[in-house]
């Protein structure tokens, strides 16, 4: 495909952006070698993990409950998460041919917001989950039914595909006319939104109010529900009720700190152009290493899930001793 494509407007000639360059991580050509082998080794530990995680929970009867419902959905979420993100970063490093299609663009940038927003969600109901088996737990059982885990997780998903749609398509209605530099190493909003040659205040104010709606919503709810778990943990009297319980939610409040504490980090950091190659690392927090550690955390600190690797563990054992 050609780097400009020609159309006349009011008599003059413009020209029109069709591919975008990813400078990603280009002012260091000495290590492209070194970041392409370790971001290579994290890619396929993250799919690999969550791809494991997916595994037990389906194969598993024992982990057949709604916390690991959840957490089957969150583990294909980040499987799908990185794979928008690491696969071309992987080939801009191996490769000296950066470029990427507008179009090409458009669907990273879709698919990367969409599964950012789909996470908010799914870790909201997590919590929820949470919030009821520590606070209401006589009621637990009659309203986390099999029907509600089903809806919860498939509003998460389809709520967060819809909106984005939205404004990805408006976007894809604006035409780019140069620079085509990105200086990042995917197609994120304000860099791509940058080059831009129309007036974007629409573009941008849609960008904001679907923010608030996936992003921050998901996040009071989350914070509501566990301020609610912290204040009824504290009232058990015994420190090994105390303990007990929240060992419970542990891991997933650890995952709630790390996964939006690197997005207020990213998107709450002034636009400036000293902080861009700073915003670019704290992107990796986001686009890489959370992804990363959710299959650690999940596994390494919960007994069921361990217990569950251990069993699958001995039956491969046991089936190739036949």
């Amino acid at each position: 495909m050609p780097y400009f494509s020609w159309r006349k407007e009011k008599g003059k000639n413009q020209t029109f952006i069709a591919e975008f360059i990813l400078l990603g991580f280009g002012n260091v050509p000495e290590m492209q070698i070194l970041l392409f082998l370790l971001f290579l080794v994290i890619y396929t530990v993250t799919v690999a993990g969550n791809t494991l995680i997916v595994v037990l929970v389906v194969a598993d009867q024992h982990l057949h409950t709604p916390m690991y419902f959840f957490l089957g959905n969150l583990s294909c979420l980040e499987t799908c998460y990185t794979s928008s993100i690491l696969p071309k970063m992987l080939s801009n490093f191996w490769s000296e041919d950066k470029t990427i299609s507008v179009n090409g663009c458009f669907v990273q940038l879709y698919f990367f917001g969409s599964l950012v927003a789909t996470e908010c969600y799914l870790l909201a109901a997590m919590s929820y989950d949470r919030y009821l088996a520590i606070c209401k737990p006589l009621h637990y059982a009659t309203i986390m039914k099999d029907r509600v885990c089903l809806q919860l997780a498939a509003v998460s998903w389809i709520i967060a595909f819809v909106a984005d749609s939205l404004l990805v398509c408006l976007i894809s209605q604006l035409t780019f006319c140069g620079p085509k530099e990105i200086d990042h190493f995917f197609c994120d909003f304000t860099p791509m939104i940058k080059l831009s040659c129309n007036d974007t205040n629409l573009v941008v104010l849609l960008s904001f109010i679907l923010c608030s709606i996936d992003m921050l919503f998901p996040f009071l709810l989350t914070v509501t529900s566990y301020i609610c778990i912290i204040s009824t943990i504290l009232r058990i009297p015994s420190t090994t009720g105390r303990k007990k319980a929240f060992s419970t939610c542990s891991s997933h409040l650890i995952m709630v700190t790390i996964f939006y504490g690197t997005l207020i980090i990213v998107y709450m950091l002034p636009d400036m152009a000293a902080l861009q190659h700073l915003n670019k690392v704290y992107s990796i927090f986001c686009t890489a290493l959370t992804p990363l550690i959710n299959p650690l955390i999940y596994s390494l600190r919960n007994k069921e899930v361990m217990e569950s690797l251990r069993k699958v563990i001995q039956t491969m054992r046991h089936t190739q001793k036949f």
